[in-house]
């Protein structure tokens, strides 16, 4: 099946242009074009997106997938290098979740602080907290 810019777009939630920009930067390596110069999408260039969006949201530069995309298209050879970099990025993303994690916390602590707050007041909630009077955030 074939899909439009328009409907990759909505169905990812990205702009036509964002997808014309992976498209320069050779992430698309299967991407076919029509005689009017139209991209289109097949099923094959939507789990390449997907892929694309999963490691640039988890902190992969646009140059970093790319590469791993031509190391992909080198064939078999590449295997142990593909493995190396998702290894690797693997533990910065386990990295990332743990401080994500700490941040949570503190988040967290701040939430039943002013819930408390809410609820039964200021003083009451620096007492619970064990927040000293000169303490305000």
């Amino acid at each position: 099946m074939e899909y439009s810019i328009r409907e990759v777009a909505q169905r990812f939630n990205l702009s036509a242009s964002t997808l014309r920009y992976y498209d320069k930067e050779g992430l698309f390596p299967f991407m076919q074009k029509k005689p009017s110069g139209y991209r289109t999408f097949s099923e094959k260039d939507l789990a390449c997106l997907e892929l694309i969006e999963c490691l640039k949201n988890t902190g992969l530069s646009i140059k970093e997938i790319k590469r791993y995309f031509d190391l992909a298209l080198q064939g078999e050879s590449t295997v142990t290098e593909r493995l190396r970099l998702f290894e690797k990025h693997r533990e910065r993303v386990k990295s990332q979740i743990e401080l994500l994690q700490e941040n949570l916390k503190l988040i967290d602590t701040k939430c039943r602080f002013y819930q408390t707050w809410e609820k039964e007041g200021k003083e009451t909630a620096k007492r619970i907290a064990g927040v000293s009077n000169s303490e305000d955030i």
